[in-house]
Parts: structure tokens; C-alpha cells; sequence
């Protein structure tokens, strides 16, 4: 597969940490090992690096493909690449799976050294400031000492924040796309469903389902399915799919006469083999607990004074599940503290996950962002200079085939 506008066939690394990861929840990661990937070349001051912030059952894998894998695209890679938004001509793009997660990142599926055994329910409950301090021991170990912006939708915009909160001499700036700086009594609402789903599956075992040789496929589906629809909007999944059914005439039965219905059976299915249902307990309970406004009794003005970054804030109009309004939130209390924001509410009809596809208007925001920041921060790309990578070469361990929406929070 060749494209100009990709940054082509790309390599996962692994680096293990040896320092040990403490927890917000007081728990510690003794060791733990991050898989991720770089687009582009960093410069001689290291001034053009960006950080992609994966969002809930996303990965590391955010542009190109793997050698032998050509299907396998990364799952932002109409945004990432040369002569797109983010420019790999210019800029330095890292994308990191998170601690927790089950794309090669150390997660529940893996072995506990003190153990011998996969940690399963033993794995420490994560906070988006847990994965913040793993990815800035991560840009440590790059030698990097601050981003020319960090970035993120949906979850990963909530990361981004958190950066800009933690530490604020790091991140010159932020883009922060679907995002929210807490969740509502509603989303909350479809985690706990969603969690439900798989703790009462029988294979589930309380978690330590790897020792008995199954998967609580059943209560992945479901939650798959949950989460599927409040990804999408109503006018999406009309235009989509709208009443149209399988067969001719109605069959009167309780099997699939819809297309949506064989739709989301479908997508449920694919996503069950795939993904690790303690990790899909591990991130939407990451979601849950974020609330940067909490320390500052519920004042997010307040909890984000310390911040210094210039910040790109972008929502739709069609999503529910993280309104224009939470978005709005967050620009308010960006200008309370005199920082400078830019907001773009695209009236888009494909609901949250619009921030996924190809939007004309969507793009030309966010690349008209980073080309001001290059234009005003002097950032030049790498010319192609080579930069020892740390960490050891990862065979292909996203899943092949993600889907480009349906996958987003």
C-alpha cells in the first residue's frame, strides 16, 4: 500500500519501565512495560513533538499500517500523516497505549512477575493521571522535555487536559476534540450498564477468567452493542441503516429482521475477540473518575489556573454523549483564566464519533491550528534526521480492521 499522504508502513516499540508506577487509588505498578509508535522526524531542538492520546478501546496504532498487515490502519490516519492536519512533515507524532489497556501496554492479560500468572482482577484500578505520569516517563525516556501540543478526542481529550493541569511546562499546547472534563450522571449511567454486562457473565469469574481458558464474550457483546449506539446519532443510524430489514415481510421471531440489528451483532462480535473485557472495566471507570474540578470543590476555573498552553477546543453538534455544551464548559473556564482558546462547534449529523471521519470543515480547523503554531513557534520538521528509538521492536498487536467510528469515548 502506498499513498504520499501516508506516513506508510510503521514499527511498534516496547519499552519496559523498571521504576515502579504509584497509582491515584494508592495501588502500585511495580514494573510495567508502554508499547508505541513515532510519524515523522524529530528536530534538532526536539521543539515539533505531538502527543495522540488514545481514546477507550483504541490503541497506540494511530497512523499507517504494519508491514504484512496492510488492512491494519492506524485508526487516526485521515488526521496523521504527510500534508494532513497534523502534518508529519512538520511536526513529530507519538502515539502511546496506556498502562491497563490490552494492546501490548502492560494490562490485566499480562504475567505479574511476582505471580507468574496474568494479573486479571489483582491490576490496579487507572486514572487518566495515572496514564499522564506513564506517558511523561515515555517522553522522558525520548529525551523529550516539552510538546509542541498534546492531543486527544473523546477519552483522549480528557488526557490532554490533564497534561495541561499536571504539568503545564511541558504541553505549549493542547487540542482537545469531543471532549468533556467530567462525565455526566447519563454517561456514567452507560458505563455501569455496559460493566454490568460483563460482570455478570459467567465466564467472567470476577475477572480472572484467564485461568479457566475462557472470555466473557457474552458481556462484551453487550457492552459493545451499549456503547455502539451512543457513539452514533439518531440521524446516523437512519441514514445508515433506517428501518430497512433483512428479508421480505417481518418473520415475527426474536432473532435479526433489522439491519441494524445484524449491524450491531456483527460489530459485537468482531470486537468480543478482540478486546479484554477487564481492560473495558479498567477505562471506563478511568472515565468515571475524571474530574480534574473535584480537588478545587467542583471550581474547573479554578483547577485549570495553572495552566499555560494555547488550546484548540472542538465539538459536534449531533453528539449526545459529549455535548457541545461540556465542551463549552471547558472554553469558559480557559477564558476565565485569560489562556488563549479557540473553539469550533462543527455542525456535523454523525454524533461523537464524528471526530474519527473525515470532516472537510473539522480538518481545515485543526490544521489551520497547527500551521499557526508552526508559523508562531518557528517549529520546522526533522528533515528526515534520525533519532535513536528506545525500547525494542513489537510485532503488530493492534487489532487489524478497527472500525472508523463506533469505537470512540
Amino acid at each position: 500500500m502506498t499513498s504520499e499522504h501516508s506516513v506508510g508502513a510503521v514499527t511498534a516499540r516496547r519499552l519496559h519501565f523498571e521504576q515502579p508506577l504509584a497509582t491515584v487509588a494508592g495501588a502500585v505498578l511495580p514494573s510495567y512495560d508502554l508499547v508505541y509508535e513515532t510519524y515523522g522526524s524529530l528536530n534538532a531542538d526536539r521543539s515539533n513533538a505531538v502527543l495522540v492520546c488514545h481514546a477507550l478501546n483504541a490503541s497506540h496504532h494511530v497512523a499507517g499500517w504494519y508491514v504484512g498487515d496492510e488492512n491494519n490502519i492506524g485508526w487516526w490516519d485521515n488526521m496523521i500523516g504527510p500534508g494532513k492536519p497534523l502534518d508529519t512533515n512538520r511536526y513529530f507524532v507519538i502515539g502511546v497505549n496506556n498502562p491497563g489497556s490490552c494492546f501490548g501496554s502492560t494490562g490485566p492479560a499480562s504475567i505479574d512477575p511476582h505471580t507468574g500468572t496474568p494479573w486479571g482482577s489483582r491490576f490496579p484500578v487507572m486514572t487518566v493521571a495515572d496514564w499522564v505520569e506513564a506517558q511523561a516517563r515515555l517522553a522522558d525516556a525520548l529525551g523529550i522535555a516539552s510538546f509542541a501540543a498534546v492531543m486527544g478526542g473523546s477519552l483522549g481529550a480528557m488526557q490532554a487536559l490533564q497534561w495541561a493541569i499536571r504539568y503545564p511546562q511541558r504541553v505549549r499546547s493542547a487540542v482537545l476534540v469531543a471532549g468533556t472534563a467530567r462525565l455526566t450522571a447519563q454517561n456514567i449511567a452507560f458505563n455501569e450498564v455496559a460493566r454490568r454486562a460483563i460482570v455478570t457473565d459467567p465466564d467472567f469469574h470476577g475477572g480472572d477468567y484467564y485461568a479457566h481458558g475462557v472470555k466473557p464474550k457474552r458481556g462484551l457483546r453487550l457492552a459493545r452493542m451499549i456503547g455502539h449506539i451512543t457513539y452514533l446519532s439518531d440521524d446516523a443510524m437512519m441514514e445508515k441503516f433506517g428501518r430497512a430489514s433483512r428479508a421480505e415481510g417481518f418473520k415475527y421471531h426474536f432473532d435479526v429482521d433489522f439491519e441494524v440489528e445484524s449491524y450491531l451483532r456483527h460489530q459485537s462480535d468482531k470486537f468480543a475477540e478482540y478486546f479484554d473485557a477487564n481492560t473495558y472495566l479498567l477505562i471506563t471507570r478511568a472515565l468515571d473518575y475524571f474530574d480534574p474540578a473535584r480537588a478545587c470543590n467542583g471550581d474547573l476555573s479554578a483547577a485549570l489556573a495553572g495552566a499555560q498552553a494555547r488550546f484548540l477546543v472542538a465539538s459536534f453538534t449531533s453528539d449526545w454523549r459529549f455535548s457541545p455544551a461540556r465542551s463549552r464548559e471547558m472554553v469558559k473556564a480557559l477564558t476565565d483564566n485569560r489562556l488563549d482558546v479557540s473553539y469550533a462547534e462543527i455542525d456535523a449529523p454523525h454524533g461523537h464519533d464524528a471526530f474519527l471521519l473525515t470532516d472537510r470543515r473539522y480538518h481545515a480547523v485543526v490544521r489551520a491550528f497547527f500551521d499557526t503554531l508552526a508559523r508562531e513557534q518557528g517549529i520546522v520538521g526533522g528533515a528526515g534526521q534520525p533519532i535513536e528509538l528506545p525500547g525494542r521492536v513489537e510485532p503488530a498487536v493492534a487489532p487489524a480492521g478497527l472500525p472508523q467510528s463506533g469505537f470512540a469515548a
